[in-house]
């Protein structure tokens, strides 16, 4: 038979936890005051019965933000197979478990270790168990339990934003929206009134106001204009606990502007406004500006200016400047002291975006009085025309007046005037002006042909001021009259076959006149009265400005006469009539059958003037080729020739220079140093070159000694290199001697000067080895040896 235990979960105070289960009560209505007991069922092979209990609980609340200085209680674990001997162990497990929440293993007593946050974790689960020490197994079954932690007003409402901006149109009603503002509180809102938000205005009175429960913030006052005041600073507080004593709270501050709106007329400062302006003002200049003030601001500010009515209205004209609102005065005709002195006009301002709910407050207009005085002014004088287009004969005489120019001063002193011709305008002085009377006339012959217009400038200026001056263009036109004979328009040079016929045409001719026909030209044409005798040719007139020429008889012979010059007379139908005498050149040629030409005296004839390409080509070549040579000889003859210090055509070393130069004997260690011939490795270092006197003392530079069987062209090239990159070398052409004949040579060295020992310790035998080359010089050796012996 088994029993059944049951586990007890005791939540229970004691003495020392007084104080936080009497807040607990507080705040858990409905919680009984005796031990609550959660009773876990075991297993059992026989039916058991149990005592009923008045509360069943799974669930224990524990109170955020403990502040004491001990672990906080939570509750306590019992097993009813617990005799107190402590043969049970209970364990904990879950949220929390070990770190969070700790359970005494003996007692069963469970507390809290740190500070809760509800905001945090709201709810823990766990899971209790009883076990045998000894055995280590389990006595009751594992229990799962929550504990809730009980939120308490911890946290004040927090706004959305910390600044808010908004902005109505002024001269809004009252109870229109503004903005809405919107506050959290992290507090559990299902627990208590911790989370219950309600906002109220600190700032902003009585201008707006806000609803407790939304935040929704609307204006209170009627009628608030933005020209009075524009900016708004509205606090808002948020305050939890229903708004109730020792709720939290918190602020935000909401910036509120009025934006514009066109309730504002414009207004001139002053009803009347006084301009001067000279006489001589050009047209649409600014003589002035006005300008209406308007409180509003933007496009609700934007005015048009007009002049409305007055004595200046075809005079003046206003325009309004865009950037600054003014009104702006010009000018649209030219003024004149002498005629009115004085305008009054009406300039009108006027809105340009008119909002139709605010027209009760009286017109969106104004208007002020505008009187301009015109100044007289010294003006130059004036002509009678703005151009003079004048018509004059060519053949008109030389100082024959050809028109007139007028011009007065248009001042009330009348000042008297001068006339002049701008030379820049006629720099051949063709015409000239009469300075008192203006009148033009020719001073030069004039020429239609040669020009037809011309455009000349009439200066006008006072005698009393000649800086007041004005200036006229005059138009010359200069119309023709017969003055110009009809001429050839070409150079008539032709042919006539030697078995032409009789009645040929062999040339058509025409004619032109420079001179102008309005009705058309007509010539005629005749021939000479010394060549209408002549039976060789006769000339035929078409009636249409052109004529033919014909052969008079039917062979002529070139070599009785190869040319004729044949004279012509054209005459025009103009008044008076102009007539002049062309001459026509016929050359007689031999043609064939079919009247092709075949040669002529006149060369011109058959073979044209000038040079062919080919004949252009060559003569441009010819010249380039030349003009080479040219540079090519005038290079070589600059070119320095330099001179050899040897002239000889045979090697230098095999020649012997004598220089006359005794020495100083063995006590001259700085003569000539004969070593330097025998082998380059004997040069001495410290010595310096004697020829040049050095301008700065370089170190003597050290040659390297030819490596053993180098041949003679690297030696010669290694030495070039050394004497080109030597800075103690002279800066003229010097002879440099590389008597060097190498090194590890079989024969060694013939010279005689590295001839130590005498020629009977020679042994030249080997002569003989070298081959045919050297067999003669074997056989000289040879023998002297031979003679040495016997």
């Amino acid at each position: 038979m088994r029993t059944y235990h049951c586990f007890w979960l005791l939540f229970w105070a004691g003495q020392p936890h007084q104080s936080f289960l009497t807040l607990l009560s507080k705040r858990t209505s409905g919680f009984p005051e005796k031990e609550k007991v959660l009773v876990l069922s075991g297993n059992s092979k026989k039916d058991f019965s149990r005592s009923k209990r008045s509360w069943m609980w799974n669930q224990f609340f524990l109170l955020e933000e403990y502040t004491g200085t001990d672990y906080q209680y939570v509750g306590k674990l019992h097993s009813d197979q617990d005799k107190g001997d402590g043969s049970l162990k209970y364990i904990l497990s879950g949220d929390g478990a070990g770190d969070l929440f700790i359970i005494n293993e003996n007692t069963g007593d469970i507390q809290a270790t740190k500070r809760l946050d509800r905001e945090d974790k709201p709810v823990y689960i766990l899971r209790a168990q009883a076990i045998n020490r000894r055995t280590g197994r389990p006595v009751e079954p594992e229990s799962e339990f929550i504990i809730k932690i009980h939120d308490i007003n911890d946290n004040e409402p927090m706004f959305t934003k910390d600044v808010y901006n908004a902005s109505i149109p002024e001269m809004s009603d009252v109870g229109t929206f503004v903005v809405q503002v919107t506050a959290t509180d992290a507090d559990d809102p299902t627990y208590g009134n911790s989370a219950k938000v309600v906002y109220s205005i600190l700032q902003g009175q009585p201008y707006f106001s806000v609803e407790s429960e939304t935040g929704i913030i609307k204006t209170a006052l009627l009628n608030m204009d933005r020209e009075n005041r524009e900016q708004y600073q509205v606090v808002i507080q948020a305050k939890d606990m229903g708004g109730q004593m020792g709720g939290l709270s918190g602020t935000t501050t909401v910036n509120i502007t009025l934006t514009d709106v066109n309730d504002n007329p414009p207004r001139f400062p002053q009803s009347t406004y006084q301009f001067r302006a000279p006489e001589s003002t050009p047209p649409d200049s600014p003589i002035g500006r006005i300008k209406a003030n308007d409180a509003d601001v933007d496009e609700n500010a934007e005015i048009e200016y007009s002049i409305t009515e007055g004595d200046g209205y075809d005079m003046f004209g206003i325009i309004t400047d865009k950037d600054t609102q003014e009104g702006i005065i010009t000018v649209k005709k030219a003024l004149d002291f002498e005629n009115k002195n004085l305008y009054i006009l009406k300039v009108e301002a006027t809105n340009t975006h008119v909002d139709p709910r605010f027209l009760y407050l009286g017109p969106f207009k104004d208007s002020a009085t505008v009187r301009i005085q015109v100044e007289d002014v010294d003006e130059p004088p004036v002509f009678s025309r703005p151009a003079y287009i004048i018509e004059v004969k060519e053949d008109v005489p030389i100082n024959s007046v050809i028109g007139t120019v007028t011009a007065q001063d248009p001042d009330a002193a009348k000042n008297p005037v001068k006339y002049s011709v701008d030379r820049h305008t006629d720099m051949d002085r063709v015409f000239n002006i009469n300075s008192g009377n203006g009148s033009i006339f020719t001073s030069k012959p004039l020429d239609r042909e040669t020009l037809l217009w011309h455009n000349i400038t009439v200066i006008a200026a006072e005698i009393n001021n000649p800086k007041q001056s004005s200036r006229v263009p005059v138009f010359i036109k200069v119309l023709d009259v017969n003055d110009n004979a009809p001429e050839f328009p070409m150079f008539y040079e032709t042919f006539v076959c030697e078995n032409a016929k009789a009645e040929q045409l062999i040339q058509t001719l025409s004619a032109v006149d420079k001179d102008d026909s309005f009705s058309g030209h007509q010539f005629s044409f005749s021939l000479a009265p010394e060549a209408a005798s002549s039976s060789n040719f006769t000339l035929q007139d078409n009636r249409d400005n052109t004529a033919g020429i014909f052969t008079g008889k039917t062979r002529y012979n070139r070599h009785e006469m190869s040319t004729y010059l044949l004279p012509v007379v054209i005459s025009d139908n103009d008044y008076p009539i102009q007539s002049s005498t062309e001459t026509v050149t016929i050359r007689v040629c031999a043609c064939d059958h079919r009247g092709k030409m075949l040669s002529c005296n006149a060369e011109a004839l058959i073979h044209p003037t000038g040079l062919s390409t080919g004949a252009l080509v060559a003569i441009l070549l010819c010249i380039i080729i030349l003009l080479v040579t040219v540079v090519l000889f005038a290079a070589l003859r600059r070119q320095r020739k330099k001179e050899p210090l040897i002239i000889s055509k045979e090697d230098i070393r095999d020649n012997i220079v004598s220089y006359n130069d005794e020495g100083g004997g063995e006590e001259d260690t700085q003569a000539f140093d004969i070593g330097t011939l025998r082998n380059p490795e004997a040069i001495d270092d410290n010595k310096l070159r004697r020829d040049i006197v050095p301008e700065t003392l370089f170190m003597p530079r050290r040659t390297a000694a030819a490596r053993d069987n180098t041949d003679v062209r690297d030696f010669i090239n290694q030495r070039l290199k050394e004497n080109d990159t030597d800075p103690t070398a002279p800066p003229y052409d010097s002879l440099a001697t590389y008597a060097y004949e190498g090194n590890g040579s079989v024969a060694e060295s013939l010279s005689s000067l590295e001839s130590v020992t005498t020629d009977g310790d020679q042994d030249y035998d080997y002569l003989s080895d070298w081959g045919p080359r050297f067999k003669k010089l074997a056989d000289m050796y040879g023998t002297m040896d031979s003679d040495k012996d016997s």
